[in-house]
């Protein structure tokens, strides 16, 4: 496997105030016998040898970019034979800058990236899949309804098309409305937004015949997202002839990842998603962060100051949730968007 991080923001092109030195960017999962520095190669040329491509987006509430949903996702899609990138995009674990459109225009950006250095990637620019969890979906989301309103200030990277080919949306936060949460809403555009913020940012209400393909699926009994949610956007694609595929499972906690056996055992990878929070958390011991109340920073020093829970044993397996990827995977190749 070949894995490296680049930034897909350039020097002086990424301002966000609390960003504590942290530049969103993509690790990527690609198969060694692709690399090629010679992007005119025949290899590179001949399409029936271009993979796939995945773009992972964890959750966390836009407070975090959640390891649990990032390595451990790719490598799993790396194995069926995708070429995966996770992004790391803008979160605020202080939750004192709302993020506004800031998380929308990063992955506007990755795919733009992505599709431009297709070549170079050895992917193919029409199969690019953006695959969100929970406020990650939600990422994901907001680019399949408004990918259009997103201008890139690189001119060469605008004139590459920001749609994804398709979306994986896994227990998606969608809605602000009476079944959002609430606690991903604040984080994005603050409490004291306007309406028209929180309508922007509802997603059910903007999906249109230009939206994406979409799998969408989440559990009934998730705990922290109510599953209205990925009910609503499913619906909304009904309703505007968006082919789609959605799957309630009776059973299981918000969070369930991929649930295959290294999720289940604890081995999410590595944990590079975390830069910007620990960025941040540093700063506020430092007494440097930006607008954060006296409330949060004791928060923030108590949670920080603790070592994170060990995971005690391998966690039950949810034989049905299980099955989601191969799901997924069939819906590709349905759609012609996976390996031919």
């Amino acid at each position: 496997m070949k894995s490296f991080r680049e930034n897909i923001w350039k020097n002086g092109e990424y301002n966000y105030e609390a960003a504590y030195g942290f530049v969103p960017n993509i690790v990527s999962y690609l198969h060694e016998e692709d690399d090629s520095s010679d992007a005119s190669s025949s290899q590179q040329n001949d399409d029936s040898k271009l993979r796939p491509c995945m773009i992972v987006v964890p959750g966390g509430g836009y407070c975090m970019v959640v390891p649990p949903e990032a390595g451990v996702v790719a490598e799993e899609f790396y194995r069926r034979g995708m070429n995966c990138f996770v992004l790391t995009y803008t979160s605020d674990i202080t939750m004192s800058v709302p993020l506004r459109k800031q998380p929308l225009n990063d992955i506007s950006r990755a795919v733009r990236y992505v599709r431009k250095n297709s070549a170079r990637f050895n992917i193919d620019p029409k199969k690019i899949t953006i695959c969100g969890f929970s406020a990650g979906a939600h990422v994901c989301g907001t680019l399949g309804v408004h990918f259009a309103d997103v201008t890139d200030t690189d001119p060469e990277l605008n004139e590459v098309s920001n749609r994804p080919d398709s979306m994986i949306l896994s227990y998606p936060v969608i809605t602000s409305g009476e079944f959002t949460h609430i606690y991903s809403m604040w984080a994005l555009v603050g409490k004291d937004a306007p309406q028209e913020e929180y309508d922007y940012f509802s997603l059910e209400k903007h999906v249109s015949e230009t939206t994406p393909p979409s799998f969408i699926w989440q559990t009934v009994e998730d705990n922290l997202v109510p599953v209205e949610n990925s009910m609503l956007f499913a619906e909304a694609c009904r309703k505007n002839n968006v082919q789609y595929a959605y799957y309630a499972f009776p059973h299981g906690w918000h969070g369930l990842s991929v649930h295959n056996d290294a999720f289940r055992k604890g081995d999410f990878g590595e944990e590079y998603t975390m830069e910007q929070v620990m960025a941040a958390v540093d700063a506020v011991r430092e007494g440097k962060g930006i607008n954060v109340s006296e409330q949060r920073t004791k928060e923030l020093i108590d949670q920080f100051s603790q070592e994170p829970p060990k995971p005690e044993g391998e966690m039950p397996k949810i034989d049905d949730v299980a099955l989601w990827p191969d799901l997924a995977e069939a819906w590709l190749k349905s759609a012609g968007l996976f390996l031919t």
